[in-house]
């Protein structure tokens, strides 16, 4: 199997990469949703994150890729003991897929073969630890990407029906992406992702001709290539996990939060999720940064990734989204 293309060397789209390093710093932002143009790097950068990490310790064979055989849920076999070490697993949600096949379901053949009530996990369970990718979400389903954002939020799948009741971690980063073209998602379901991200082909010339020449290069001499980036993949990823471990520790003056609440009143966002998700992708900025507090600098930098996607439509306003949050920015803050 092809190693996934390296994170590092990705050309341009920093907005993306930032998002989805930010989201590797700290899960609870709520997943990320990357619109824009095909063939624009949106796949491979999930997958080349989910690379870029630690693989994750499991119990062999774990249904739900539990980190010890005490996390193993109940209605799983009985864990063995033998500890291994895979990738940080990337789940793919096709277009169609039921509500069965993602929350699991009751085993029908073990149920007519052996006349015993199993339960057969779904894709939840596999992506638990890792990331659940969706590509074209806004031809998806009201109705699952609900589920999905529920789920996300809450890490935990439970499912009651066809006399089961199953419980079981599901814990995990969401990815969605999609062309606008094709349709745009719910005001209410656009609300629920964390950060939300615009990519467009790169317009320079100079930038395309290095975007075809690292993809050129990846497929015909692959080990080299991959020998090449490496260094750099490293130091992203222990910048990571140096984050991680600093999180906790980051510092959030009262002037930080006036200045979510000024911002985010500012714009009209509804509800209070504006100002806590821009508060912690600044915070995993800070500590990604090694700095020991939220600045006014982290909030702008995080500000169009975590608003813009919360902004009412205005149609007399023909500027883009991005370009309305960096406006109020100005107004409010100076």
């Amino acid at each position: 199997m092809t190693a996934a293309f390296p994170f590092s060397a990705i050309v341009g789209q920093t907005d993306m990469k930032r998002a989805m390093i930010l989201t590797a710093i700290e899960p609870g932002l709520g997943g990320v949703l990357v619109f824009g143009d095909r063939g624009t790097g949106k796949s491979t950068a999930v997958r080349a994150l989910a690379a870029l990490l630690p693989p994750i310790r499991m119990v062999a064979g774990s249904p739900i890729n539990a980190e010890t055989p005490e996390d193993s849920p109940d209605w799983a076999e009985a864990p063995g003991t033998e500890i291994i070490t895979r990738p940080t697993p990337v789940v793919d949600l096709p277009l169609g897929v039921t509500e069965d096949r993602v929350t699991g379901a009751l085993d029908i053949e073990r149920a007519l073969t052996l006349g015993e009530k199993a339960f057969q996990p779904g894709l939840l369970a596999r992506a638990n630890r890792g990331y659940l990718y969706i590509d074209e979400v806004n031809l998806l389903e009201d109705h699952i990407v609900d589920l999905l954002l529920d789920v996300a939020q809450s890490g935990e799948n439970v499912v009651e029906r066809e006399g089961l009741s199953i419980r079981h971690p599901a814990r995990f980063v969401l990815v969605g992406s999609g062309n606008p073209e094709e349709g745009e998602l719910r005001p209410q379901l656009l609300d629920r992702f964390g950060l939300s991200v615009e990519v467009r082909s790169p317009s320079d010339i100079e930038e395309r001709i290095e975007v075809i020449r690292r993809r050129d290069a990846y497929e015909r001499d692959h080990e080299a290539f991959m020998t090449q980036w490496q260094a750099e993949d490293a130091t992203i990823r222990s910048a990571i996990l140096a984050a991680r471990e600093a999180l906790r520790g980051i510092k959030t003056p009262d002037a930080a939060l006036r200045d979510c609440a000024t911002l985010c009143l500012a714009i009209g966002a509804d509800g209070l999720r504006g100002e806590l998700t821009l508060l912690r992708a600044a915070r995993a900025l800070a500590a990604y940064e090694g700095d020991a507090a939220v600045e006014r600098s982290h909030l702008a930098r995080v500000a169009p990734l975590a608003l813009s996607h919360r902004l009412r439509r205005d149609p007399l306003d023909e500027a883009g989204s991005a370009t309305r949050i960096t406006r109020a920015m100005t107004e409010v803050w100076g």
